[in-house]
């Protein structure tokens, strides 16, 4: 196994109830900029319906968003009854950094609210690519800022 291969995984506990914040997640061309406006400039769907698998996103960042501009997010896989959706990065920046890039992530219920589970699975392009230490974090300011969203809509 190659050592520029690696993957992060990271849990969130949200307020929102594990029904609404799924379909929040479903919805993310439409809420993720709502709940992230200094995150997200758009995104637009440039291939199917933006729901179901082989859908292409195009997700554009602010001008303050470090490191990428832009990227084609793939739906890969989607389980309704699970509640699981993976994607893959298809085009943009982050492809520089790393040679394939997948994320997956998991809605369950936990008590009231919820429990994001949110993995990514990648391989550097080179030995001095740090681990996506920025990507992960992101993901879970995302999360944080789409639960406020739902809570306050």
């Amino acid at each position: 196994m190659s050592s520029n291969l690696g993957k992060i995984d990271v849990e969130v506990e949200v307020k929102t109830p594990v029904d609404k914040f799924w379909n929040g997640i479903r919805d993310s061309t439409n809420l993720f900029p709502k709940a992230s406006p200094n995150e997200y400039k758009s995104i637009e769907v440039v291939e199917g319906d933006g729901k179901s698998v082989g859908s292409v996103l195009l997700i554009k960042y602010t001008e303050g968003f470090p490191l990428v501009t832009f990227s084609k997010e793939k739906i890969e896989s989607i389980d309704e009854a699970n509640k699981t959706l993976a994607y893959s990065v298809i085009d943009g920046e982050t492809l520089k950094y790393y040679k394939s890039f997948k994320g997956k992530l998991t809605v369950t219920p936990k008590g009231n609210g919820s429990l994001v589970k949110w993995c990514c699975e990648f391989e550097k392009a080179s030995d001095e690519i740090p681990e996506p230490q920025i990507i992960k974090d992101f993901a879970v300011k995302n999360f944080k800022n789409l639960d406020a969203y739902l809570i306050g809509a």
